[in-house]
């Protein structure tokens, strides 16, 4: 259950985080070379207007709470053969109880648990997104710059000066994150977990042809020594660790 609830953590962060993508897939290459000074400019008064600071903390106070209690819901009504399907078991023998009927046996207050782990989560994570949003802003300035010249960043600019415009602006991103567009998000969580088999299948056949992961055993002298030094340990405590795994 903690590496799903991580999972879900994960694409509930990444659903908070996805304002920031917003450049085209070449735009990084393009903001690697030297930016006219007057367009960055005029792209950073645009990312104040769209992106101002404070944005993640409105986002994730806002939103990441209830999707998160949302997710979680529906993933304790699932089927735990479904979600055992998603790590390849097989689910012919398993019944269709669900995950929460299972984990109330075992634990009462799995609910509250779960409400109390995901909300401590994005809380801590609201924090480092806040921290990081700077540099955030930063990119979406020079992906803006990128994009649009003075001219049409002067004409966005012009529209988010208005009343109208200035509406817009500060809740485009928070628009994404409506209950109406996270309930037609969240529907596809169930779908996405039902073909998790079939997508795992696909993996294994498209890797079908690549030699297996080697193991300890089969490493060089030289190679258990480049592993040690990555893992800051000595030879002797790399084979202690191993040697222990394997009883």
């Amino acid at each position: 259950m903690s590496r799903i609830l991580a999972a879900l953590s994960a694409s509930a962060l990444m659903l908070g985080a996805s304002p920031a993508m917003a450049a085209e897939p070449d735009s990084t290459a393009q903001a690697e070379a030297p930016v006219d000074p007057a367009r960055l400019a005029a792209a950073r008064q645009t990312v104040d207007y769209v992106f101002p600071a404070g944005t993640y903390a409105r986002i994730m106070n806002a939103t990441m709470d209830k999707i998160m209690d949302s997710v979680m819901d529906s993933v304790g009504k699932m089927p735990i053969k479904d979600l055992a399907g998603m790590g390849g078991v097989d689910t012919s023998k398993l019944s269709s109880a669900s995950l929460s009927e299972i984990m109330a046996i075992y634990d009462p207050h799995y609910k509250e648990r779960m409400t109390l782990t995901t909300h401590t989560m994005m809380g801590e994570m609201t924090t480092m997104m806040t921290e990081f949003e700077p540099e955030i802003r930063d990119g979406l300035a020079h992906a803006y710059a990128a994009k649009f010249d003075v001219k049409q960043l002067g004409e966005l600019n012009a529209f988010f000066a208005t009343p109208t415009g200035s509406e817009y602006a500060a809740d485009s991103y928070m628009i994404m994150m409506s209950p109406k567009v996270m309930d037609k998000m969240q529907a596809f969580m169930p779908k996405m977990m039902k073909q998790m088999p079939a997508i795992v299948e696909k993996v294994k056949t498209a890797t079908a042809d690549l030699p297996p992961p080697r193991k300890y055993a089969d490493l060089s002298d030289a190679e258990r020594a480049e592993l040690a030094d990555l893992l800051g340990i000595s030879v002797a405590e790399l084979e202690e660790q191993q040697a222990a795994k394997s009883e």
